[in-house]
Formats: structure tokens, sequence, C-alpha cells
């Protein structure tokens, strides 16, 4: 009985072992470090961390499903600034040997100049943005917040672009979503990735920029919704415990050894 019940389950087995997606997930340098930072000034309304010394860092993301690929985020923009990247994203995807174009969707978290320098770079992507920063980007009164120009493909109408006003199941199958957090932008979005060693990978956006802040649920005075921002790290501290997820703080230098250096991938 129980040999026929192993060979039963075993076709089963191997069919859905074909059926799971080939997903990895590399980090990228994005930025140059600057010195840390006080993160008393400007990343509490309620005056906590005075005097608290961070190293910050800038962090895009690269995720492969099978033949397809989503970069999520694309950080500052290269040029002669003190904080732009010393390679850019297409430099670095050669060095994986992966053209551009291979890029089927720029994944955003929000708006901020950090977080979009490089999006241009791939017009031939969809771009998947909330919606709340999508309409903000379109706002000409908003453009000095915004960093329209980044957008500007998608905004010419040139390029394809899905608002998203929800979670976003990229891939349809559960294991890459971009997940609705707005209070830091109208429309901030985290990254949820499930990996088959790994396990359920929780990727911030700028939910919170740093460790402490995490913990206490902080919230910066530059973030456009109080209430929406403790919403949304109440969210994410939920699914982090309820998946036993590694979360990863996109700023905080801290957390970039949770995921293989580059050009390595977790798997």
């Amino acid at each position: 009985m129980a040999s026929i019940v192993a060979a039963l389950a075993s076709p089963t087995a191997h069919l859905a072992a074909q059926a799971a997606p080939t997903v990895t997930l590399t980090r990228m340098s994005c930025g140059t470090n600057a010195l840390p930072t006080d993160v008393g000034l400007r990343f509490s309304d309620t005056f906590a961390f005075s005097g608290l010394m961070v190293q910050l860092t800038y962090s895009c993301y690269l995720v492969r499903h099978n033949d397809d690929y989503l970069i999520w985020d694309t950080g500052f923009a290269m040029g002669p600034g003190a904080t732009a990247p010393k390679q850019s994203l297409v430099e670095m995807l050669g060095e994986l040997k992966l053209p551009a174009t291979s890029v089927k969707y720029v994944g955003i978290s929000h708006y901020h100049g950090d977080h979009t320098g490089q999006a241009k770079l791939f017009p031939q992507a969809t771009l998947l943005v909330g919606k709340g920063d999508w309409d903000a980007l379109n706002d000409p009164k908003l453009a000095a917040a915004t960093t329209p120009a980044n957008f500007a493909p998608w905004i010419s109408g040139g390029s394809k672009v899905e608002p998203l006003a929800a979670d976003k199941d990229v891939f349809g199958d559960g294991s890459v979503m971009i997940l609705n957090m707005p209070g830091h932008t109208p429309g901030h979005h985290s990254l949820l990735v499930k990996l088959r060693e790994m396990g359920p990978v929780l990727i911030t956006g700028d939910l919170s920029h740093f460790r402490e802040n995490y913990e206490s649920d902080g919230v910066p005075t530059f973030n456009t919704d109080r209430a929406a921002s403790l919403a949304s790290i109440d969210r994410f501290k939920r699914i982090a415990k309820n998946l036993k997820a590694t979360v990863i703080i996109q700023h905080d230098q801290r957390d970039v050894t949770k995921l293989p250096a580059f050009p390595a991938a977790a798997k």
C-alpha cells in the first residue's frame, strides 16, 4: 500500500517542483555612502535619536523570475555629485551578462530622487509605481519634490506604466509582490520576494530608514501622512512575523550583509 501511495505522490511532487519558478534576489549599490548621518535631525517627529549616528546606504535590487527581471528602485543618477554611484545599473547588469533590455519591470518604492535616478535607463520596461505617487508625478505643482524628469519615458506616454492602487502580484504566482505601504509618500510601496532557500524577504523601501526607527515605529518629519505611515509599519511588521521573513531596511548599511555581495544572488 505504501509503495502505491509513493508511486502516486511522486509524479505530483515532480510536477510541483517543475512548476516552481526560479527566483533570485541580487543587491546592487546605487549610491556612494556619505558620512554617518545624525538621524535625530530629520528622521523622527518626536525628537528621538538625538545625536545617534547611522551609516546610511543606497540600494537597488534585481529580482529574477525564470527568464523575466524586475529592478526594484534605481538609486541616484550617475554624475559628479558626491553620492553618485560608482557604476550604473546598466554596467552592473553587464557584469551579470544581462542587457538593459532584459528588464521587464521597473518597480519604484516611491518618487524621491535617491530611488529613481536611473529609471529612465529602462524605457522598454513597464513602470510599476504607486498610484498616489504617479498622480503626484503628473502634478506640475509638485515637480520640485517628485523628480518627474526621472520618469520622462512614462510621463510622455512613450513607455508603459501601471499605477498601483493596492498590492501587485508581479508574476501572478505570489513569489514577488509589491505591497501597498503609503505614508512616506502617498503611493509608497515595499517589496516581498519569496526565495526557495532563504525564504521570504521583505524590502522596506523607505517605510523605515534604519533599525532603531523600524523597531520604535518612528516617523520622519518629511513623511506625507503620519497616520498612514504608522498603519503601514504595523501591517509590514505583521507580514514579517506571519511569514517569518527576513527584513531588509534599504537605507541601513547594517542590513546590506543579509544578502550576498554583488554579483552573487540570494536564492
